[in-house]
């Protein structure tokens, strides 16, 4: 992290001062510029790559750095784009769900803060909490096996497919598995294997904005399911089927995100008796389950362990408890519904590389797994009561319904009456990014909320300050009921 950060650092200073060279002219050697600024070769290299990257320098092996010519910078004439909003919009009445791609809620996960900023708006673990010398172990050995290159089968390496089958449990085999490229394309598929355009797809309330972006990009309707403590409320669920007539309902059984719910053991059966009787499948997104927190117990089995009839087509994927670029994941289902996920993975992606396969395998067979498992498990619950605690302290206006015994944030209800937006803008403007409510919701949300991650910060001071800058974005704001 520190390493990526001096590379930008750098790179906004070379890129400050490169009026000083004329076109094609030489920049200093990366010698030179490690004893200037005083830092490592690597980030000399990083910034380089980075200037080159965006068409402003040139590299050549052996010979340095040159400021690129305007005919190597890629300059090209500004063109007129505006004809792509009928052309976008031409074909539009005759669809019956609109397919304007909202992507709002995904990006303010993956968005990085400006620097100083406190993120608690982040989806995946801090740098110092990924396992970084492990991951880079296993792609090295991965590397070196014999056919690393070679195409894979297309629904994956055979053993990784049997690693992900052992993982649910129940009577799932390795040939009722998909190797997926992480979890949001496993959910993609699912969602256009199992509903055509225009029909309705039952989600909890609130959900996951990731999927409600995937179902909309498809055309599809999501119909909303309240959830509690308990998970998605079966009588509900139930009327919901009923008169939407769906066919598929998408839920995260186990630390709902964003509530941090589990579905209750009563409500495990009741669920997948009503889909069965709907007709209906279930897409388990079970994204969290290697993120559970040291005291959390033991957990309830996928409920794809439990489903003899293939109900479940059960999502689940490596990247939330590793790096957000070790995407890899699996499809579980029974029947002939496993044909039409394979095919339609095959379309879209052909398969998933197999040296990053190949590295999976490596990663979850070598000594360090587990011991990565059990230090994020006991660092997890440490910042979720380092959060919990602070909030509890200096913001007890903010309802706490819930505190999950797993994932990585906490879920805030706002006074009756706040103005969410104008909330979120005041704590970033105070220095920390929080999430805002609204798109975790498919229809009007009964209240404001805020969901604040633990995950991408450096630690419990981070937590703690993080909090007095919410502190101080709520003393100052006119949004506050």
């Amino acid at each position: 992290m520190q390493e990526r950060s001096s590379g930008a650092e750098l790179a906004e200073q070379l890129r400050k001062e490169l009026d000083r060279y004329s076109s094609g002219g030489k920049l200093p050697s990366s010698r030179a510029l490690v004893e200037r600024f005083r830092v490592s070769p690597v980030t000399v290299s990083r910034a380089l790559a980075q200037l080159a990257a965006e068409g402003l320098v040139v590299t050549r092996p052996g010979a340095g750095a040159f400021r690129a010519s305007p005919r190597e910078s890629g300059a090209a004439p500004v063109g007129d784009t505006s004809w792509q909003e009928v052309a976008l919009s031409a074909d539009g009445s005759a669809e019956p769900s609109p397919r304007t791609v909202d992507a709002s809620g995904v990006l303010v996960s993956l968005a990085t803060p400006p620097p100083g900023v406190i993120e608690f708006n982040g989806g995946y673990l801090h740098p110092s909490l990924q396992p970084e010398q492990a991951m880079g172990a296993a792609l090295s050995r991965a590397g070196r096996r014999p056919g690393v290159w070679a195409r894979p089968p297309v629904e994956g390496v055979p053993e990784l497919r049997e690693w992900f089958a052992r993982s649910i449990g129940g009577a799932i085999t390795a040939a009722e598995v998909i190797v997926a490229a992480g979890g949001q394309s496993a959910l993609t598929t699912a969602l256009r294997a199992l509903a055509p355009p225009g029909a309705p797809v039952l989600v909890e309330s609130p959900t996951y904005p990731g999927m409600l972006a995937i179902a909309r990009a498809a055309g599809l309707r999501p119909v909303p399911v309240p959830v509690d403590a308990d998970g998605v409320k079966p009588a509900l669920l139930a009327d919901a089927f009923k008169a939407s007539g769906a066919r598929v309902f998408v839920c995260q059984p186990l630390f709902q995100n964003p509530t941090g719910a589990a579905l209750s053991a009563d409500r495990r059966g009741e669920v997948l008796r009503i889909a069965r009787e709907a007709g209906a499948f279930v897409i388990e997104d079970d994204f969290v389950r290697r993120l559970v927190h040291e005291d959390a117990g033991p957990l309830p089995r996928p409920l794809a362990a439990d489903d003899p009839d293939g109900v479940v087509v059960h999502v689940s994927s490596l990247t939330k408890a590793t790096s957000p670029s070790f995407r890899v994941g699996a499809l579980a289902a029974r029947g002939p519904v496993l044909e039409r996920l394979r095919a339609i993975q095959v379309v879209d992606t052909f398969f998933v590389p197999r040296p990053l396969q190949e590295a999976a395998l490596e990663l979850v067979g070598s000594p360090a797994w587990p011991r990565h498992l059990r230090a994020v498990s006991r660092e997890l619950k440490n910042r979720r009561n380092v959060l919990t605690s602070e909030l509890r302290m200096h913001l007890p206006e903010l309802a706490l319904p819930h505190i999950p015994s797993g994932g990585y944030h906490l879920w805030l209800r706002l006074p009756d009456g706040t103005d969410e937006p104008a909330l979120v803008a005041a704590a970033l403007r105070a220095g920390v990014a929080v999430t805002p409510g609204r798109p975790y919701f498919s229809a009007e949300p009964p209240a404001g909320h805020l969901r604040l991650s633990f995950a991408g910060v450096t630690g419990a001071g981070e937590i703690a300050e993080g909090v007095r800058r919410l502190r101080t974005a709520v003393n100052g704001s006119t949004a506050w009921a």
